[in-house]
């Protein structure tokens, strides 16, 4: 949060992601391509439901990103770091 909040993510998330395709990311098909935003506390569920809210107006209700509570997180291999500073 000292560096960008989680509102300015979130906003950020939806300029790049697909959140109107269930289970699906532009060529990629699947559960793992689901639109979803993870929260740790219900400030940060509040801010998501907020934004989603919002977008569902201006889109007439097409949104279908989920919002779920993080569970089992764990970081990804060192390869997946950093992905894009890597290409």
């Amino acid at each position: 949060p000292n560096i960008i909040s989680y509102e300015k993510i979130l906003n950020y998330f939806f300029v790049f992601h697909d959140l109107n395709t269930l289970n699906s990311q532009w060529p990629d098909f699947g559960t793992q391509y689901r639109s979803e935003i993870f929260f740790l506390n219900e400030k940060q569920k509040s801010i998501a439901k907020k934004i989603i809210t919002n977008i569902n107006i201006k889109l007439s209700g097409k949104v279908v990103t989920k919002i779920s509570l993080v569970k089992n997180y764990c970081s990804a291999e060192e390869y997946h770091q950093r992905y894009l500073e890597k290409r």
